[in-house]
């Protein structure tokens, strides 16, 4: 099939997590809404049945921005912000708790809706995914809204949609008119519809190499598709110059892959306080080794055993290291990763307080093909 004939789209559902808690406060429709809070941000039933919600005004703690309405973007609230400066740009913005058990309620139905329709479809996410629509005889607008249509009939809620040649035009697409858009780009349409946007606009380029090609005085997308390929290999190297100005020109033979095999699973967690590994030894140990449990069980609820062990630390001062060790065998055991993780904790510096821990399992086998011993069933866990 040649790359004129695909037709890849790219579902993006509108500020997802938002969108949920708005399901169930419609009260909160057209208000600056952060979703990011703890437990106790649980809005308040009062005798008259009204609610009463809690805002970033008094807010204090060092959590982040999980999402927010579009209405709190556009004072300046992202996700992945601090919640503290978010509390400054927007001190009336409602901040409600995270309930992740909803939100995969709500991606779990609107996958299946879509499914009905378009079945070889890419799980991106809890939130994004990947249809080829190539096979379809329906005209691209009529199949998109008829997808658009089955989301919100199964969710209440809306999606973007972008259908373009390949999955790299299909994701820039679904960002151009949202929220709830649909976009559609031709080959024809490259040079005047992608071409004009910032080259951050690319997944895959992220915040340093956007330095890098600023620096190059190179900010849209023509630009980089217009550079000198020994400028781009001079400051990026061979490999990444080639990709770079194949992505400029819309190039991407990518397929979309209906299934595939996890490469990892982690578990970690940033503390309420920053903690030091000789002060408070006893309740870092403890939390390690409720990370090292809680991926085993995750290994072993989606049957796969592991053979690189990772740890990750970040400090007071958001340095962050990693360190692994691969193991003889793959294993599933916590007993094992809790040792071997402990091995890698013990080839970093600890002189500084801890802001976040993790561990890690890599380099997967589903459980039945895995060759060699899976390790103890369960040994005692010890304490670094």
């Amino acid at each position: 099939m040649s790359a004129s004939s695909r037709r890849i789209a790219h579902l993006d559902m509108d500020a997802f997590y938002a969108s949920v808690e708005l399901l169930r406060y419609p009260e909160l429709r057209g208000q600056a809404v952060v979703i990011g809070g703890g437990s106790d941000h649980q809005p308040q039933t009062l005798p008259d049945g009204s609610r009463r919600f809690t805002t970033l005004r008094n807010y204090v703690g060092r959590g982040v921005v999980t999402t927010s309405t579009y209405e709190a973007r556009a004072l300046g609230v992202f996700s992945a912000m601090g919640m503290m400066k978010a509390a400054r740009l927007a001190p009336d913005a409602v901040l409600l708790p995270t309930d992740f058990k909803a939100y995969r309620h709500y991606s779990q139905l609107f996958k299946a809706a879509v499914l009905e329709i378009a079945p070889e479809m890419e799980d991106r996410g809890i939130d994004e995914i990947y249809l080829d629509l190539s096979g379809h005889d329906e005209p691209t607008d009529t199949l998109a809204k008829r997808l658009k249509q089955a989301v919100r009939d199964a969710t209440g809620l809306s999606c973007s949609i972008g259908v373009a040649p390949n999955k790299l035009l299909a994701k820039i697409c679904s960002d151009l008119d949202k929220p709830d858009g649909i976009t559609i780009l031709t080959p024809a349409d490259i040079e005047t519809r992608i071409w004009p946007l910032h080259v951050k606009k690319v997944n895959g380029i992220g915040p340093r190499a956007v330095e890098k090609l600023a620096g190059l005085h190179i900010h849209t997308i023509a630009e980089l598709a217009q550079a000198d390929a020994g400028l781009l290999q001079t400051h990026f190297g061979r490999s990444t110059a080639a990709w770079l100005r194949s992505v400029a020109r819309g190039e991407d033979d990518r397929p979309v892959v209906t299934r595939s095999e996890p490469k990892s699973l982690s578990r970690e967690t940033t503390f309420e306080r920053d903690l030091h590994a000789r002060h408070d030894r006893e309740t870092l140990s403890a939390i390690f080794t409720g990370l090292c449990v809680r991926v085993s069980e995750d290994l072993r609820r989606k049957g796969y055993l592991g053979r690189t062990i990772g740890l990750k630390l970040r400090y007071d001062d958001f340095q962050t290291v990693t360190r692994d060790v691969t193991l003889p065998a793959p294993t599933d055991d916590p007993a094992v990763i809790r040792r071997a993780a402990g091995e890698c904790l013990r080839r970093v510096p600890l002189e500084k307080r801890l802001r976040l821990l993790g561990v890690r399992v890599g380099t997967l086998s589903p459980r039945g093909q895995a060759g060699g011993d899976a390790g103890p069933s369960q040994g005692e866990l010890l304490l670094a």
